[in-house]
């Protein structure tokens, strides 16, 4: 079945800056969708959205058709609508995936889900980063290289204000010493998250191979695995008669057990 992969970009940056535009031609979120074509051809159904397009790019009837999100911001986390966050939050509530990535972490969505301040320590000075794979076993792990070298990167480092993880599948290392969980994943309602650190707009994380192999399996592993979603709701259901349920049950063993003499 193919999985349907928005991915959400504020894409501020490289409308207003040259230098960035130069690193990422058709957006970030281009360089991304590049990226997991590249690593799942038709197992994928891409789409782009950004901060400038009508409710974000992320109507009701965007969300309904969309499997897993990918999700890239910065400097525009107050720019998003109230209305379009509540909106994708149910949504992952319901079994779409959600991937956030880089300081993406700020994020309304991510900060709502995850009901922390998800704040951290940060330094830009281009240092380069080791990712260290800490879950081999993963699925997002699959076939990524240990550890594998990011040349210039932003640091990123503890303490990460963040739930404790489900799984922290990735730790990356910087020059200054500093360590930081660069890869954890969380579960909220039906919904698989996923967060990964690097990214910066500064550097072409994005077309590192090893950085596209993480995302690619992370798609993978949020789709939903049921086609059905629905934000989980209280029921009021009738009593069963337990009773009669148990006896039918007892019956068909002593049946079996007979037959069996």
């Amino acid at each position: 079945m193919t999985t349907r992969v928005l991915v959400w970009n504020e894409n501020i940056h490289e409308s207003t800056q040259e230098e960035i535009r130069a690193i990422y031609p058709s957006g970030i979120h281009g360089a991304i969708a590049e990226g997991l074509t590249e690593l799942l051809g038709d197992e994928v159904e891409i789409a782009t959205a950004t901060l400038a397009d009508l409710e974000h790019g992320l109507t009701a009837e965007v969300l309904e058709r969309t499997d897993v999100i990918l999700w890239w911001g910065h400097i525009g986390h107050d720019q998003v609508d109230d209305a379009v966050v509540a909106r994708v939050h149910e949504a992952v509530l319901g079994g779409t995936g959600l991937i956030v990535l880089h300081s993406g972490h700020f994020s309304k969505i991510f900060t709502r889900l995850l009901g922390t301040t998800c704040s951290l320590s940060w330094r830009n000075e281009g240092e380069r980063e080791i990712v260290w794979t800490t879950s081999p076993g993963h699925p997002i792990a699959a076939g990524v290289e240990q550890p594998f070298v990011i040349d210039k990167q932003e640091m990123y480092g503890e303490h990460f204000d963040i739930p404790e993880p489900e799984n922290q599948v990735f730790i990356s290392s910087f020059e200054g010493g500093e360590v930081f969980r660069s890869g954890v994943t969380f579960t909220r309602g039906r919904g698989r998250i996923f967060y990964f650190s690097p990214g910066d707009q500064e550097y072409p994380v994005y077309f590192h191979p090893q950085v596209r192999r993480v995302l690619a399996n992370a798609v993978q592993w949020a789709a939903p695995a049921s086609e059905v979603r629905a934000t989980p709701a209280v029921s009021n259901p009738a009593r069963r008669d337990w009773a009669a349920l148990t006896g039918a049950a007892d019956t068909a063993i002593t049946t079996t057990e007979e037959a069996t003499r």
